[in-house]
């Protein structure tokens, strides 16, 4: 147990409300009610359109279902979610290694902090034409393009938060006895999570987005490219059906974290709690 976890945690049932004080069950049922009726308002609103560009919601399901039954588009669905999880796991673990160093050794960061918010500045999509052009338009652009862009968020974030950490925490640290990796794993990082997880927060998005734009860009597997070779080929529904369930891999992947997120920043939620409540 770390020693910023050691707050006392709530009991199950508070920690069950939120700041409206609605029951959790009330809140995720508004939740899902609010895409469903979105749905459900495309559906009507389609259900007699003619427009070739703008199909009913009926027919695009319907082509969506039939692709997911194609070895071909499920190869692209792969490569795709393959490609933002390898990417973004090692954008985490370079932004997290590099970004304690730079917060922990401050030479260092005064060396490499204008060259890095430098390269920050740069819009991430215009990166991709940088990679295209120097390595091709293989599988490695993708990765590095999609590694790069979304590094920097986690980077940011991981020297903030440990900057900001309470000096106290290093104080006690020091009375525990721990040795300096011990005070890292034990106390600095876990300090420093909220922040970092926010980081890691907007470099999911980022590397979703730049996923998206580097299969667009003179590739030919990815989901990006199947909904750009449709577009390009008069297949409006499969165009749609792409659109459709990149939102799809979008949302889950942000819920999926926002579980993990909560999840490891429990003992700081339920603080907060604590003390709004206080």
């Amino acid at each position: 147990m770390t020693l910023t976890s050691s707050i006392p945690l709530r009991t199950r049932t508070a920690r069950r409300q939120r700041r409206s004080g609605l029951p959790k069950g009330v809140l995720i049922g508004v939740e899902l009610a609010v895409p469903v009726a979105l749905v459900a308002v495309w559906w009507f609103a389609s259900a007699s359109s003619t427009n070739a560009f703008f199909p009913p919601l009926r027919v695009i399901l319907e082509r969506l279902v039939q692709l997911l039954g194609t070895p071909r588009f499920i190869a692209d669905v792969a490569s795709s979610v393959g490609n933002l999880a390898l990417s973004f796991a090692l954008a985490c673990l370079i932004g997290l290694v590099l970004g304690a160093a730079l917060g922990l050794v401050r030479p260092l960061s005064w060396l490499l902090e204008p060259t890095l918010h430098f390269f920050r500045a740069i819009p991430p999509v215009a990166l991709v034409p940088i990679f295209v052009s120097l390595i091709g338009f293989g599988n490695e652009t993708r990765i590095l393009s999609i590694t790069i862009a979304s590094v920097f968020p986690v980077l940011i974030s991981t020297i903030d938060g440990i900057r900001g950490a309470d000096p106290t925490l290093g104080m006690v640290g020091r009375v525990y006895r721990l040795s300096g990796s011990e005070r890292l794993l034990q106390v600095v990082l876990p300090a420093a999570g909220p922040r970092i997880l926010s980081g890691v927060q907007v470099s999911l998005i980022t590397a979703f987005v730049v996923m998206i734009a580097s299969e667009m860009l003179g590739s030919s597997t990815g989901l990006g490219a199947a909904t750009l070779l449709a577009q390009q080929s008069f297949a409006i529904a499969d165009m749609w059906a792409g659109i459709l369930l990149l939102g799809v891999i979008g949302y889950l992947s942000t819920a999926l974290f926002t579980v993990f997120r909560r999840r490891v920043l429990r003992w700081y939620i339920a603080s907060q709690e604590q003390e709004k409540n206080s």
